[in-house]
């Protein structure tokens, strides 16, 4: 008869199904938040006081919507647009990027196991003998057990995966980003050397003809020795330039190559021929520093970093909890192939389990403390990288615009010496004037045109490390 007072006692299975449907909502440790970090309302170059009262600033960035995610198309260089798209798929240090990622991936799923049964088969067979007597014995059969999440251990080890594998992604974003800058600014010192050469070898024919025109005038007795050997110093001088600038160029073109994964020589052929640096646009807008924080992968990398530390302070205080599990096993045993295959010899448990750490000599809260301390270290990193960010910015800014004020007073500097050199061609051909003013004058048109051939090469690359400095090179 039943007893209306006696309820069934539950089974152990029920229990823990319970357990575990009821408390997952406790995950211990603290929840990751991005930081507020206050920034600048704008960069400070953007206020003209770089600039001053010069008129030479002609390429001015502004505060407008930036859209750096392929910045090298401003310059309107094929090659150079080729050349980074290519470096894009088969650079080395991007493909070892990703290999970090797929690892991160790995990880993550190592992680998110733990959340799951575990189940395993076993099976084994032996004789022996007990006394007088001697048997055979079988067992086959399957053993589950899971541990089940209530303090959020696994989920928080889950969540730091997680954001290890955001990390990973930010990290090949930035390989992108110094990639791009990279390819740029080899490729420019290549145009650049490439100018210097032009410059070099015209100054030289200029020298080498007012070699010609100084014999002349030694055969026939208007002019000494002493000019003569000057001329060939000049001329000397000038060619001594020209193997120095024919190694940057061979250099360049090498370094690209492997910029792109190949072999040094493999681009020679294509980059060989002279080219000009490339022009510089004129509106170049490069938006808010708040806008950095999205944009500079550094930055999202080491807020990614911030999460995976917080997120291990969880999983270090669960710890502090008891561990529950349920376990079962069901199989068949016997000893003898008759009895294994006998139902009556079936075996089956099911149950659950707990265990908590009762004495550890501090290690758990040891622990806590260590990933606490990480934690602030990573948050430190946090807001040092985006300080660091704003100063590349800034220091891009002010290089950018110093070098266009040197270029303007470079220019004007090649047109007087142009004009120097001649007047005192013709001054010296009409015997009005010493040869040390020719001299002279066209040593100053080369190193003047040198440094205006360097200063076009700098503007252009300061530009490029400030589009590197905004994150640019990369997109969703």
């Amino acid at each position: 008869m039943n007893n209306p007072h006696h309820h069934p006692r539950p089974h152990p299975l029920f229990l823990a199904t319970a357990l575990a449907t009821l408390l997952p909502a406790c995950t211990v440790g603290p929840d990751h938040h991005k930081p507020e970090i206050a920034t600048p309302a704008a960069f400070a170059g953007l206020d003209g006081s770089l600039a001053g009262s010069s008129d030479a600033i002609t390429n001015t960035p502004s505060p407008g919507a930036a859209n750096v995610a392929a910045w090298w198309t401003v310059f309107n260089d094929p090659t150079l647009t080729t050349l980074i798209a290519h470096a894009t798929e088969t650079n080395l240090d991007l493909a070892a990027a990703e290999t970090r990622i797929r690892q991160a991936r790995a990880t993550r799923i190592i992680s998110g196991a733990a959340a799951f049964p575990n189940l395993g088969a076993n099976g084994s067979a032996s004789r022996g003998r007990s006394g007088e007597s001697i048997g055979n014995s079988f067992r086959a059969g399957f053993d589950a057990s899971w541990e089940i999440d209530i303090f959020g251990a696994v989920r928080r080890s889950v969540e730091a995966a997680d954001a290890g594998l955001q990390s990973a992604i930010e990290d090949r974003r930035d390989v992108m980003v110094t990639l791009a800058g990279e390819v740029a600014s080899t490729y420019l010192d290549l145009r650049g050397a490439q100018q210097q050469l032009l410059f070099a070898r015209r100054n030289l024919a200029t020298q080498v003809d007012t070699l010609s025109l100084t014999q002349e005038r030694f055969e026939v007795g208007f002019v000494s020795g002493l000019d003569v050997a000057n001329a060939k110093a000049q001329a000397a001088s000038t060619t001594s330039r020209i193997p120095p600038l024919e190694a940057t160029v061979r250099n360049s073109i090498y370094a690209l190559s492997i910029l792109l994964g190949r072999e040094p020589s493999a681009l020679t052929a294509d980059l060989s021929p002279d080219g000009p640096v490339p022009v510089v646009p004129t509106d170049i807008p490069i938006g808010l520093p708040s806008d950095l924080l999205q944009r500079r992968p550094d930055i999202r990398r080491a807020e990614a970093n911030l999460h995976a530390a917080t997120a291990r302070i969880g999983v270090a205080t669960a710890d502090l909890f008891p561990r529950f599990s349920l376990n079962g096993s069901v199989g068949q045993q016997g000893g003898s192939p008759s009895q294994f295959a006998s139902i009556a010899n079936r075996y089956w448990s099911i149950g659950p389990s707990v265990s908590w750490t009762a004495l550890d000599g501090g290690r758990i809260r040891g622990n806590i403390t260590l990933q606490k301390a990480a934690a602030e270290e990573a948050l430190i990193a946090y807001k040092k990288t985006i300080l660091i960010a704003l100063q590349d910015v800034e220091v891009a800014l002010v290089n950018f615009a110093k070098e266009q004020q040197r270029h303007s007073a470079l220019i004007g500097s090649v047109d007087a010496n142009r004009e120097a050199v001649d007047l005192a061609t013709e001054l010296y051909s009409a015997g009005r004037t010493d040869f040390l003013n020719v001299l002279s004058a066209q040593r100053q048109l080369s190193d003047s045109e040198d440094s205006l051939s360097q200063s076009e090469r700098i503007i252009a690359t300061n530009l490029v490390s400030l589009y590197k400095a905004l994150g640019g090179g990369w997109s969703e």
